[in-house]
């Protein structure tokens, strides 16, 4: 066989994929109410809920009382990149069991796990017994959970509510962590002054553990496989899939690059407040609170109006530009009233993006394989977390914080224009389920 039939054998072999996919989602969809708030959803929301609040004030809990303890920022940007980067390398593993197992009892299970060792990390806490090396341990652990967790809860909202409803579903969603972080970021510098680090701690271990109970009411229907195949097989599948749809490896390559410079900057966000007199932590959790109180309108905006597809990439291009331009003059201000509103403009337009991306990939991937794409995306796109977080850490110890957060988002502006004219990027932004197929933007 030749070159050129061996490559139309594949395409072909993958277009019958891809149509067999379609038939299993459309199928799958075609059985559900139109109906967005089910008993199902309304536990996973319940859930997410009280579990997002509490990583909310232990995040801020966390990296007070690391610089507290040490005073490095380096180990702080250490320690964040311990904590993110187990579940980059078992991120891809992690998608080939969330599509083999039964989801609702993954959930479960690592809800417990994470809860158990925070708890435990609280304990350790109010002996006064508490140690750096604990806290990356638990870090790792949360990590790990975290990476089977995700993809598992991605995967499942597509099959708890009706294709309809997914873009509000995963505005609701949106809506929930961030309306939970409003509260926990802006009360979290309160309740650390009044109650201790330890008191967060425990309250986060404990949100863990009543999440894994209401996820055990819920019905996760269960995947259907064609086939068994070997483990590895498995994986590469969803390798192929990405691989060959041009506007998801273009996105994926673009968000790797992005989150780098982003979480550099986003790790000297807590230094820079602690660090300078005239905000401190209580004016950080204000901040963090206005940034997620943008993401918290963006998204209530759209889960209530319908964007026509045809709009999308148009709004999806101008709230990425918008954000880097908030976000560097946010470096540069000094007027905390002045940041307020930047930080609050920046989160606004990370829902809008978040938003869009999620809802088409979901729109998209077929139920079977929907945990291997989103842990390679998850792979992919935080990678470079780890390495960001550190780098951030030591750049802090030797230039001017707000003149790296000023120069990140600056290069981040520039590297948005040329996305404009990536034809393949708007097609997959602006797709039309009730129009296109797969097959149209693949």
């Amino acid at each position: 066989m030749n070159t050129d039939e061996a490559i139309l054998d594949s395409r072909i072999s993958i277009e019958d994929n891809v149509k067999e996919y379609e038939c299993v989602a459309v199928t799958d969809k075609t059985q559900k109410k139109d109906k967005l708030w089910s008993r199902n959803f309304f536990l996973l929301f319940q859930g997410q809920l009280v579990s997002v609040f509490g990583d909310a004030v232990y995040a801020l809990a966390l990296g007070f009382w690391v610089m507290a303890k040490t005073g490095s920022t380096a180990l702080m940007g250490t320690l964040m990149a311990a904590s993110t980067l187990p579940s980059v390398l078992i991120s891809p593993f992690a998608g080939v069991i969330v599509d083999r197992v039964d989801r609702k009892k993954l959930l479960i299970i690592t809800d417990a796990i994470r809860g158990l060792a925070v708890v435990l990390l609280a304990v350790a806490a109010y002996q006064d017994a508490l140690q750096i090396w604990m806290v990356f341990t638990a870090g790792i652990i949360l990590s790990v959970g975290g990476a089977f967790f995700s993809p598992a809860v991605s995967s499942a909202i597509p099959d708890l509510v009706p294709q309809t409803k997914l873009v509000s579903a995963n505005s609701v969603m949106g809506m929930l962590n961030t309306g939970s972080n409003i509260v926990g970021s802006s009360s979290g510098g309160f309740l650390l002054q009044v109650l201790g680090a330890p008191f967060l701690f425990l309250f986060n271990g404990l949100s863990f553990i009543v999440s894994s109970i209401l996820t055990f009411f819920i019905k996760i229907p269960k995947i259907e496989k064609r086939t068994e195949q070997h483990f590895m097989t498995d994986m590469k599948e969803g390798y192929k899939f990405i691989w060959h749809f041009k506007a998801l490896r273009y996105l994926l390559f673009i968000s790797a690059g992005v989150n780098f410079l982003f979480c550099v900057a986003m790790v000297l966000y807590l230094p820079l407040f602690q660090q300078t007199q005239s905000l401190g932590a209580g004016k950080y959790g204000i901040a963090m609170a206005f940034m997620t109180g943008g993401m918290f309108i963006a998204m209530a905006i759209t889960s209530l109006i319908k964007i026509p597809s045809r709009n999308r990439m148009n709004i999806f291009m101008a709230a990425s530009i918008s954000m880097t331009v908030f976000f560097a003059a946010f470096g540069i201000s000094k007027a905390f009233f002045l940041m307020a509103a930047l930080i609050f403009g920046g989160g606004f337009c990370i829902a809008i993006v978040n938003v869009f991306v999620n809802s088409t990939i979901q729109l998209t991937v077929p139920q079977e394989i929907r945990g291997k794409v989103f842990s390679l995306i998850t792979m992919v796109c935080m990678s470079l977390t780890p390495f960001a977080m550190a780098i951030g850490g030591v750049l802090g110890e030797i230039f001017p914080l707000r003149h790296i957060i000023f120069t990140c988002f600056v290069i981040l502006f520039l590297s948005f224009i040329p996305c404009i004219f990536i034809k393949p990027l708007k097609r997959f932004v602006n797709f039309d389920p009730e129009k296109e197929t797969l097959e149209d933007i693949m």
